[in-house]
């Protein structure tokens, strides 16, 4: 009875509220209500029907793409042997390096250390001299980091879960999800680049890829799209490819793409235009002053950088930065390395190299020395015979240096 008291009483007010509105002409409250009601079910469902329309466009994409793989992909090492190991040691290799220097390096590493187990028992350096010529060392680092948490967590066996491989040393979400889904199926997005690049030039999406606006929206699209794949690792796998190989950032190969008759860039003409450039921060001038030290055995004198920083923990001939540069005498840039005076340097020019952030300026001395010179065996520095020289860890930098004082 009361609950029946209560209802009543409820639409007793919603009469007195109804005819009040007559009167006066405005809507009662109950009406605002519940027009507010209907025009967030509305948004609602405009919502649903926005992702379902989403899935509905990414479903033939995703097929087309992935028919197109099955002829189309390049044969690549890791794309031979599927594990979660593999995987995951190929996707940190190939952040921000060439597919073709990753093909030279990717078999020999996993020679070496061919399991998670055997790369977390391994030392930093030996893990810094395999890694050697994929530049951005702190990428094995966060492997090596990665393989010990995989040891230690997972039984070392690398975890199929994209949460359990996320909460990985060095893992973030496109390579937890790139390992996820190509080898174990699973049914997640992935964004890079690439994919990026691909999704903005179907829709004429403008802006740069490293937006934050366009990355939020390219994750929602790579959502609708691998959630409407039948093979959702396999599709994940050819939009990376697309992008990699056709849909590239210069000179795309439009005519070879399956999914040209979609694409409103290429319908429009401003393929050239999508996603624009990422802006790029001026690079800082660094100048560094260095010493190719050689003895008759062919024994290169170096010394480690200190962990952290720019090549933090590679090994490089004695170094120091100066301002002053070419400026320098011989005399004055052994003094300034902490040479002793009867090691007599000679000036062989400058060897530039640009980083990310940097614009180096090598100032290059070099030396012959005689006997053993195990007097400059000092402050950490030692003498190594080419034989042995690929056991340490040596930045493409350190190694044009060593060139340039041959």
């Amino acid at each position: 009875m009361q609950d029946r008291g209560k209802i009543g009483i409820r639409l007793g007010r919603r009469r007195v509220a109804s005819t009040m509105a007559k009167k006066t002409g405005k809507p009662s409250t109950d009406a605002r209500a519940d027009a507010r009601s209907g025009r967030k079910n509305a948004v609602r469902r405009g919502a649903r029907a926005g992702e379902h329309a989403a899935e509905r466009v990414a479903e033939p994409l995703a097929e087309l793409l992935t028919a197109w793989f099955r002829s189309a992909a390049r044969d690549l090492p890791w794309r031979r042997t599927r594990d979660g190991y593999r995987a995951l040691v190929s996707e940190l290799m190939l952040q921000q390096t060439q597919v073709s220097r990753v093909v030279e390096k990717f078999e020999p590493f996993i020679a070496r250390f061919p399991t998670p187990a055997a790369l977390a028992a391994a030392s930093e350096d030996e893990v810094l001299a395999a890694w050697q010529g994929l530049g951005y060392y702190r990428r094995a680092r966060f492997l090596h980091a990665a393989a010990k948490a995989v040891v230690a967590r997972h039984g070392g066996e690398v975890p199929s879960d994209a949460e359990a491989l996320r909460a990985l040393p060095g893992v973030g979400r496109y390579t937890s999800g790139a390992v996820a889904s190509i080898v174990f199926g699973a049914r997640v997005p992935i964004v890079d680049g690439n994919v990026a690049r691909v999704f903005q030039r179907l829709e004429a999406r403008e802006g740069s890829a490293s937006d934050a606006a366009v990355q939020a929206w390219a994750w929602e699209r790579a959502e609708a799209f691998v959630a409407a794949a039948r093979a959702p690792g396999v599709a994940n796998e050819a939009l990376m490819e697309l992008g990699a190989t056709v849909c590239t950032p210069a000179a795309p190969r439009c005519s070879a793409c399956p999914l040209r008759a979609s694409c409103r860039a290429h319908a429009d003409a401003r393929i050239d235009e999508i996603p624009a450039p990422k802006t790029r921060v001026a690079r800082k001038d660094l100048v560094l002053v260095t010493a190719c030290l050689r003895r008759a055995d062919g024994a290169v004198l170096l010394e480690q950088r200190p962990r952290g920083g720019l090549w933090g923990g590679l090994w490089q001939p004695p170094t120091v930065e100066s301002a002053d540069g070419a400026e320098l005498s011989p005399r004055a840039a052994a003094e300034l390395l902490q040479l002793p005076s009867s090691v007599a340097l000679h000036a062989r020019g400058e060897e530039p190299f640009l980083t990310t952030h940097r614009a180096v300026r090598f100032v290059v001395f070099a030396a012959v020395v005689r006997g053993a010179a195990t007097a400059l065996s000092t402050r950490g520095r030692v003498w190594v015979k080419p034989d042995e020289l690929a056991n340490y860890a040596l930045s493409n930098a350190a190694k044009k240096v060593l060139a340039r004082g041959g």
